[in-house]
């Protein structure tokens, strides 16, 4: 097998061929930091942590980094707002993006830069297009001349003349052309600011991620991604200050996830229908949208819903209930001679662990990895209905649970927690109730029990319990 890619600048799936043997260089493009992430925010941090996740899973040493815009118009505005500034709006949103994607199963980029820590290099950079003739300097603004790029529109397939643009680049008199985009920009009377050779100001917003990339992981990457939205005009941007710059390819692989809906409408600050992380995390469990985001390709769009979502969480439920059964199963099993139905279950589960690596490595196919997953767990309970089980048969099931869990992150791994005394003694009272046969006793027990957030289960093997 071999990893393949669809390549948003060729519109096709590519074998990947990293530029260097056995390592990936990957920038995501993160937040702009000035209010608590929406699921659309959601959507490509939580395949991006997959796509690296594989990649580590097949042996290449990746270098993940994604970056914070923690300087726009939007935090100047919130600063003012809530009457603070500008470093402690991001600081505050940077904390809660933390919070929010650890608990969605994501593990944090090898580096997070921010913009203001990078202002120096962003400087540099735009200083290098304007001596090379890519820029120029008009009233402390700096513009990128787009029409000296020959191939400004590659990525996104447009051309030039015929270009929509986005809601960050404003019509300006003093451009020399309509399409030319911002790469400073003049200070306003109260807004924090640096000193540059044009004048005090901030960067652009495009120019942030260009320079970034450059200074963490060099001219060209292997991977760059991000959301469909910012295809254009964002890393149509960024490849040309970059390419124009460096005179080098400035990625290899674009990637880009699709749009979520919500409720089949396009999600919107016009229709007031965001879903803000931090509040749904108060009424959904974090791996249930996470399993919602991986259940769909990530070029496909999502449709968000309490339908989809109640389907979500079944759907996990059932993987979660199913490695419960195999370890309580294990404790319990012995190691019996291998028969005819070992070897069987052997070949069935090198079997699904081929499919699982074929969808992913198909362009990360989330959704038929998953399937895979699925015929895991129908596997798995097909075994556990024999009355004795095999020790090193439970432990292969299991640990291809644990590769799979490896990439795809949909089942929390936790340590045990202890009952307290008191939940003890009520499982030993129910215990003894079902002994002499007090089933009301029993039934009002395992609602006490159930409030306390345990979940009981009777099974052949014995009672089990777990926290919901």
């Amino acid at each position: 097998m071999s990893l393949k890619i669809y390549n948003t600048v060729t519109r096709t799936k590519e074998e990947f061929v990293p530029l260097e043997p056995g390592k990936v260089k990957m920038y995501v493009c993160g937040p702009t930091v000035y209010d608590y992430i929406h699921i659309g925010n959601a959507r490509p941090v939580i395949f991006f942590d997959v796509v690296r996740r594989y990649l580590q899973a097949i042996g290449y040493d990746v270098t993940y980094v994604s970056n914070f815009t923690d300087v726009d118009d939007k935090l100047i505005r919130k600063a003012e707002q809530t009457g603070s500034t500008v470093p402690e709006v991001a600081d505050k949103f940077i904390a809660a993006f933390y919070e929010d994607v650890e608990a969605l199963g994501v593990r944090r980029a090898d580096l997070n830069p921010r913009v203001t820590d990078n202002i120096e290099e962003i400087i540099a950079f735009i200083q290098d297009l304007v001596d090379k003739g890519y820029a120029y300097a008009k009233e402390g603004d700096v513009f990128f001349r787009t029409l000296k790029f020959a191939e400004y529109g590659k990525l996104s397939h447009q051309n030039l003349e015929e270009l929509q643009f986005g809601v960050r680049i404003e019509v300006d008199e003093r451009k020399e052309n309509p399409e030319d985009f911002v790469l400073w920009k003049a200070a306003k009377p109260g807004e924090i600011y640096w000193p540059s050779p044009w004048g005090n100001g901030r960067p652009g917003w495009h120019i942030e991620c260009s320079a970034m990339a450059r200074k963490y992981l060099g001219d060209t990457l292997d991977i760059h991604g991000g959301g469909q939205d910012l295809q254009f005009p964002h890393h149509e941007c960024e490849v040309a200050q970059s390419e124009a710059l460096t005179g080098k390819t400035f990625a290899n692989y674009w990637m880009h996830n699709g749009y979520i809906n919500i409720n089949n409408e396009k999600m919107s600050k016009s229709l007031g229908n965001g879903v803000i992380v931090h509040d749904m995390r108060e009424r959904i469990k974090p791996e249930v949208l996470r399993y919602f985001m991986l259940s769909t390709h990530y070029r496909n769009p999502l449709n968000y819903s309490d339908e989809t979502i109640g389907q979500a969480r079944n759907s996990l439920e059932r993987i979660e209930n199913c490695i419960a059964n195999v370890r309580h199963r294990l404790k319990a099993a012995v190691e019996l001679p291998a028969g005819d139905e070992s070897e069987a279950l052997g070949a069935k589960l090198e079997s699904i662990r081929r499919e699982f690596h074929a969808k992913m490595q198909d362009d990360f196919n989330t959704a038929d990895a998953i399937t895979a997953w699925f015929d895991l767990v129908s596997e798995a309970n097909v075994y556990m209905q024999h009355p004795a089980v095999r020790l090193s048969d439970l432990e292969a099931i299991l640990a291809l649970f644990a590769e799979m869990n490896d990439v795809l992150g949909l089942v929390k791994e936790e340590e045990p927690e202890l009952l307290d005394e008191q939940i003890e003694r009520l499982i030993a009272e129910r215990a003894e109730a079902r002994k002499a046969k007090n089933w009301a006793r029993a039934d009002e027990i395992r609602d006490l029990l159930a409030a306390e957030g345990i979940a009981l289960e009777d099974t052949p093997q014995g009672m089990r319990w777990r926290r919901k």
